[in-house]
């Protein structure tokens, strides 16, 4: 049986959880987060408690059970925590700055790059080499800070790009001089 299937979600106050079939949303004070989840799956709220249940004992239900919980957890994390992800720019001149909403990225094209969020979303720049992708969906702010990302993935040479931080880039040897 899964081991992270079977551990209850303990709801904390100002918490509101509401499923309708397979549908669950989670309200809290950072906002609404609703999900469609597998229809198999039973999820039961109980005594400020979330506990997910499988049918039975097949593939495919197991490999749900421990996924479905995760999830419903991540929603109940995320309406009162939140989510972030920081990135590190590396580079001689790369640096990203704020503006309005959108953060603008200099990373050694010719044009800079600008990256507008969408809503539930939230850029931050402490520092012109360091970006923080905030929200309450764990999986969009993911996937946001992986586009950022994406603009310049770090190269294995010198290490110059965006990265995450405390992401260690492995490094080549570069081309080795002529021997006489």
């Amino acid at each position: 049986m899964s081991r992270i299937g079977r551990k209850p979600i303990a709801v904390p106050s100002g918490v509101e959880i509401t499923l309708d079939n397979t549908v669950i949303t989670v309200k809290g004070p950072k906002g609404t987060l609703t999900r469609e989840l597998h229809k198999d799956m039973k999820v039961t709220v109980d005594n400020n408690e979330i506990l997910v249940e499988r049918p039975s004992d097949n593939k495919t239900h197991r490999s749900l059970h421990g996924t479905t919980r995760s999830v419903v957890s991540n929603m109940v994390t995320g309406v009162t925590e939140g989510f972030f992800k920081n990135l590190e720019l590396v580079g001689v001149g790369y640096r990203a700055s704020k503006s309005g909403d959108k953060i603008v990225l200099n990373v050694g094209y010719s044009h800079p790059v600008e990256i507008t969020p969408e809503p539930g979303i939230e850029f931050e720049v402490p520092v012109n080499t360091k970006i923080t992708v905030r929200g309450i969906d764990k999986e969009r702010v993911g996937a946001y800070a992986a586009n950022i990302r994406s603009v310049r993935e770090p190269e294995p040479y010198k290490g110059k790009g965006i990265k995450y931080e405390g992401e260690r880039i492995i490094r080549k040897e570069g081309k080795a001089g002529k021997k006489k």
